[in-house]
């Protein structure tokens, strides 16, 4: 009882890293979107290179959240949950993409990728829930 008591915390931990990498991912998207509306409404030179190293900078926040999100999926196996109120933490990146061709098709991947990490920030947040006191 003592181990799974040990096994349940480092879960919740390892829950608690994942969620603060999304919502820190999360947070620099939104400013990244933000000068990308600006750049659309005629920002200039200046203006895109803000908004491209907010991007860069969003693209390593989330394979930090990355990371943190397949230690959560490990330590979660330990305590037991089934896979499937685990699974899927990790498909909003795959819509990420460097295939930019304009200012509007930057600033929908922004959007989507947004809202994919809304998504797995609730079901992150929904399994943390789920863990035994």
């Amino acid at each position: 009882m003592k181990n799974m008591n040990i096994e349940i915390q480092e879960a919740r931990n390892a829950g608690i890293r994942a969620l603060n990498s999304l919502q820190s991912a999360r947070k620099c998207l939104s400013s990244a979107g933000a000068w990308g509306l600006f750049d659309i409404l005629g920002g200039g030179t200046i203006t895109t290179l803000i908004k491209h190293g907010k991007i860069r900078q969003a693209r390593g926040m989330i394979e930090e959240a990355r990371r943190e999100l397949r230690e959560f999926e490990r330590e979660l196996e330990d305590v037991s949950l089934p896979r499937q109120e685990i699974g899927g933490f990790l498909t909003f990146f795959d819509i990420w993409g460097d295939n930019v061709l304009s200012d509007l098709l930057v600033q929908k991947r922004i959007h989507d990728l947004q809202e994919e990490i809304d998504r797995a920030i609730h079901q992150v947040e929904f399994v943390l829930s789920r863990l035994p006191a």
